[in-house]
């Protein structure tokens, strides 16, 4: 089961749910394969691929890197 964190205000949150609901699914626009990941309220970020498969490791990789940021933005707040 993944881990889960509290947050400063007593919520408990599992930082893996909350990454891959950060970012969207791949759609083809045109020969492009496109997602986007909301980085925070005001920084939402989008990329395209040429390949389905590159777009599908991709965004395991940014959902892996935003995973690691909210639980690291979370050890801050703690000390």
């Amino acid at each position: 089961m993944a881990d889960i964190i509290e947050t400063s205000f007593g919520t408990l949150i599992s930082p893996e749910r909350m990454a891959n609901g950060s970012a969207s699914n791949i759609q083809k626009s045109g020969a492009f394969y496109n997602f986007s990941i909301k980085i925070n309220n005001d920084e939402i970020r989008e990329y395209s691929f040429t390949t389905f498969e590159k777009a599908e490791y991709m965004r395991r990789v940014m959902i892996g890197h935003l995973k690691a940021k909210i639980k690291k933005e979370r050890d801050s707040l703690k000390g």
